[in-house]
């Protein structure tokens, strides 16, 4: 990648991290405005993604970089044998994830971190609560709607900012490409602040920073986030008008009795072994841009 600046590693950080705050400020004043003029969460959630997740990665890559666009890997078209692994492997790790899930939320502090244990219970109830009023709906203009903006949006955002923007600034150190991927996964989950899925959405990060690395394309990672989105938002559809039990999806691999899941454990083991596959076959083209 032929940057325009000889920033080190800390600096671009830093500089990345000023971008986000001045876009997350925007976007604050904005959506603070939006329901004065009858705009709802979907319109907040939009401008939130647009002024607090693209704009600063778009700026800063332009900032640190004579070509953006490629530095940020979005020059380069998915192969169709990328998009069917993306498929298949959310299918394939569908019961594992839950079972992640599942772990994650049974997790207790010891009791010397109580106030600690309050304060991430209540955050992530807070969460919950604004989860429930975003996937209220019930009719196909809704769900259309709703699957732009948690699905695609959020994707396409997240996406551009964690791995498009930091990743590859990450990339271009002396940090090993493993380092950086972990390292991002581990932002990314932080900073959703919401505790009990912190596992489960390191290991999505993970498997989105690892396909950037293994196809060269943030195509691949944005398709694979689209998705797994998009799958939430169906669900609670689909439950919303009777097609489907409440909280089927998450239900899936897992034991109703408490006994062991198989179908996770399978699951997980089919999951890390399309992994491997992926790694080994793909030519790993940002190891070497």
């Amino acid at each position: 990648m032929e940057r325009k600046t000889n920033m080190k590693l800390g600096t671009r950080l830093i500089v990345l991290l000023c971008f986000m705050g001045a876009g997350l400020i925007v976007a604050s004043i904005v959506s603070i405005i939006l329901p004065y003029l009858g705009q709802g969460l979907l319109s907040m959630l939009t401008v939130q993604d647009f002024l607090a997740f693209i704009v600063p990665a778009v700026a800063a890559m332009a900032y640190f970089y004579h070509r953006p666009h490629h530095a940020m890997c979005l020059d380069r078209a998915p192969s169709w044998t990328a998009v069917i692994i993306v498929l298949v492997f959310f299918v394939i790790s569908l019961p594992a994830m839950n079972w992640l899930v599942s772990i994650n939320e049974a997790m207790t502090l010891p009791s010397w971190m109580s106030g600690i244990e309050q304060w991430m219970r209540l955050s992530e109830d807070e969460a919950a609560d604004v989860t429930k009023e975003l996937l209220d709906i019930h009719s196909i203009g809704e769900l259309i709607a709703c699957v732009f903006v948690v699905g695609f949006m959020a994707g396409l955002s997240e996406e551009m900012l964690f791995r498009g923007a930091m990743l590859r600034t990450m990339q271009d150190s002396r940090l090993g490409t493993h380092a950086v991927v972990w390292i991002v996964a581990i932002v990314f989950s932080a900073i959703h602040l919401q505790f009990y899925g912190f596992i489960p959405r390191m290991v999505l990060g993970l498997w989105l920073g690892y396909l950037l690395v293994w196809t060269g394309s943030l195509w691949v990672p944005i398709i694979a986030h689209t998705l797994n989105n998009s799958t939430v938002v169906v669900f609670n559809y689909l439950s919303n008008n009777g097609v489907l039990p409440e909280g089927y999806g998450d239900n899936i691999g897992l034991s109703a009795d408490g006994g062991i899941p198989w179908l996770a454990i399978a699951s997980l083991i089919a999951s890390i072994a399309i992994a491997l596959w992926c790694h080994h076959h793909f030519t790993h083209p940002n190891e070497t841009t």
